[in-house]
């Protein structure tokens, strides 16, 4: 890609891509609000996984329960 076909970047989303693809060293609370988040989540996937037959549909929704929880982590760890 040329430079002339690319779009000026903001001071504001070059400090956004820094914090999210740099490694946030766990501190403070975050491990055990980790761990609570997963052990919800996994109880939701299992209620899930109890009540809905074996599909396409429940397979997509405990994948974006997965989703979920990776980003609520990644909320954690890049905004403190």
């Amino acid at each position: 890609m040329s430079d002339e076909t690319r779009y000026p970047v903001s001071e504001k989303i070059i400090k956004q891509i820094e914090n999210t693809f740099t490694y946030h060293t766990p501190k403070g609370s975050q491990p055990e609000r980790y761990v609570a988040i997963r052990e919800k989540a996994k109880e939701l996937a299992t209620l899930m996984a109890q009540c809905v037959h074996e599909s396409r549909e429940l397979s997509a929704a405990l994948t974006q329960l997965q989703l979920a929880v990776m980003l609520a982590n990644a909320g954690i760890a890049c905004n403190e």
